[in-house]
């Protein structure tokens, strides 16, 4: 069944996103200039990488007097077209206190995404769409039918790099944005892609 077959509106502004009840099938919907994008569900490789690194970074952040907490698919009002606009990483990391009832995660300061072979061209457009938060420091693109992860740090001149530093599957995955420093094959323990 298309979005149109469901009786979605063809747009919407992120207000209208924000208050729609959604479609009654319990698909789950980003906002793409004005769009409504179908997020297809996760494969268990992908779900299995992602607890991990919700594991390891909360585990990271949990000591006293840091406020730093990692968000499951967090809500992302990202600067172009912002009325238009609602991306939804696998995982964010932000500093800033949460808040009551919001959608939106505050100042991110490292964001996530888990791309899948079906998920590439919206996961590109994404990272880009992140580079346009002023409190975004790092972007990870994590593979998940290989053990590899692109990195993209914001430099001291709050320009991005031309290119992704590139972490293979004997690499050290290193967030400065939360000061992490762990093996990426770790991260894909229990999955068929790590046989450690």
């Amino acid at each position: 069944m298309t979005i149109a077959q469901r009786n979605v509106p063809a747009q919407m502004t992120l207000d209208e996103f924000l208050a729609w009840p959604g479609d009654g099938t319990g698909t789950k919907y980003q906002l793409v200039d004005g769009e409504l994008r179908a997020m297809a569900p996760a494969s268990n490789t992908h779900g299995t990488i992602q607890s991990r690194f919700i594991r390891f970074i909360d585990a990271h952040l949990d000591v006293p007097g840091n406020r730093c907490r990692v968000v499951t698919a967090p809500g992302i009002d990202v600067r172009v077209v912002a009325n238009m606009n609602y991306r939804i990483p696998d995982l964010g990391v932000s500093c800033a206190p949460d808040g009551a009832g919001e959608s939106e995660l505050q100042d991110p300061i490292l964001l996530i995404e888990l791309m899948s072979p079906s998920n590439k061209s919206d996961t590109m457009a994404n990272v880009w769409a992140y580079t346009t938060i002023p409190t975004v420091r790092e972007i990870l693109i994590v593979q998940t039918t290989r053990i590899e992860a692109d990195l993209l740090r914001r430099q001291a001149d709050g320009s991005w790099p031309p290119q992704a530093e590139r972490i293979g599957a004997e690499g050290v995955l290193e967030l400065a944005s939360i000061d992490l420093k762990r093996r990426l094959r770790e991260f894909y323990a229990k999955t068929y892609l790590n046989k450690d």
